[in-house]
């Protein structure tokens, strides 16, 4: 049976799935992309930090191990699309921070990765509008069996 007269309702639902659609999907694909933001930050803050820890702790000299340390901090944040400006790496070492190879020593690595926000314009006039810093930290142990300097 037909109806006389159309529903000024009639094909509305098409609208409003299309708006309803649109207004919560905008918001799902900006967090899933501030979500890959942050976790890449996060990789590539753990994955310098380690790399750097191992790397001073298994070297023959000490300025050996921080050349060879910075190298492996520009690969790990390379590796996560991470500009080697965006980072601040912080080494302390012990018992003597002044030579990070002593036999039984520690090597206590920071590294601060400033992750961007996706789609926010620099234009804003700020220090960092669009930034959260990620921290990462890694402790590695040098070997009872190394030769001190």
């Amino acid at each position: 049976m037909r109806r006389s007269s159309p529903s000024p309702d009639e094909g509305s639902a098409a609208v409003e799935v299309l708006v309803l659609g649109v207004l919560l999907l905008v918001p799902l694909v900006y967090l899933v992309l501030t979500v890959a933001a942050l976790q890449g930050a996060s990789f590539a803050a753990e994955g310098a930090a380690r790399q750097v820890a191992r790397s001073i702790a298994l070297a023959a000299t000490d300025a050996q191990g921080r050349s060879t340390a910075d190298a492996a901090a520009r690969v790990a944040l390379a590796d996560w699309h991470v500009e080697p400006a965006a980072a601040d790496v912080e080494v302390r070492c012990a018992p003597d921070p002044g030579n990070c190879i002593s036999p039984r020593g520690t090597v206590d690595v920071r590294v601060t990765v400033a992750a961007t926000l996706p789609l926010l314009p620099p234009a804003l006039g700020l220090d960092t509008p669009g930034t959260i810093g990620v921290d990462a930290r890694s402790v590695q142990r040098v070997s009872m069996f190394a030769v001190a300097p």
